[in-house]
């Protein structure tokens, strides 16, 4: 018989190997993401400043312009002409329209009086005085009717007295009632009205402009 093989021990199981350990996500931005929001916060900066600076232009453009049509409009020196015309508003046009008269620029002195408060003036030696109420009351009927007066009595100049904001819109509603030469001269308001005047003149300057395009 053949001998059975002697009692073996078990063989040992290895012990296992040990999971290296996996490496933390790192939290700080790589290169790449920084670059990306580098780029971005520079875009943002550009775009902010290209708006500035158009509204920058555009607010000293808007300036200029309000210079040039209200504040330092054209104007013109006073000559001999057929009559004076003072259209109603701020104070001073009377008397600076009195004077040119009495310095003996015009036989004629029309003064608008839109209302019963508005004085006519007296005593102009030499001169004759008219006062009217335009129809409507605005610079629109003032023109108007310098051009009738000036067709019935053959004005073919005039001395037009305004405000010195009011002189762009003066001229431009009276060039197309009035075919003879106004000469504007404009009279500054009082310093405080300056705002209130500016802003008005814009309004109107539109209106007439856009909505009311003739006489």
């Amino acid at each position: 018989m053949t001998a059975a093989p002697p009692d073996r021990d078990p063989p040992t199981p290895a012990a296992p190997t040990p999971a290296a350990p996996t490496p933390a996500a790192s939290t700080a931005p790589t290169p790449s993401a920084r670059s990306t929001r580098s780029t971005r916060s520079t875009r943002s900066t550009r775009r902010r400043a290209i708006r500035l600076g158009v509204i920058g232009v555009l607010a000293l453009a808007f300036a200029a312009t309000t210079a040039r049509l209200f504040v330092f409009p054209d104007q013109d020196r006073p000559a001999p002409a057929d009559a004076i015309v003072m259209f109603a508003g701020s104070p001073g046009r009377l008397e600076r329209a009195v004077s040119l008269a009495r310095a003996g620029y015009a036989p004629v002195l029309a003064v608008s009086t839109p209302t019963a408060d508005d004085p006519c003036p007296e005593g102009v030696t030499g001169v004759e005085v008219i006062c009217f109420a335009p129809d409507p009351l605005t610079t629109q009927g003032e023109s108007r009717w310098l051009a009738a007066a000036a067709a019935q009595r053959g004005w073919h100049s005039v001395i037009v007295i305004t405000a010195t904001s009011q002189t762009t819109r003066a001229r431009l509603r009276l060039g197309r009632c009035y075919p003879g030469e106004a000469r504007m001269i404009g009279v500054p308001p009082p310093a405080l009205s300056w705002p209130y005047m500016i802003a008005y003149e814009w309004a109107a300057l539109g209106k007439a402009l856009i909505l009311q395009r003739g006489c």
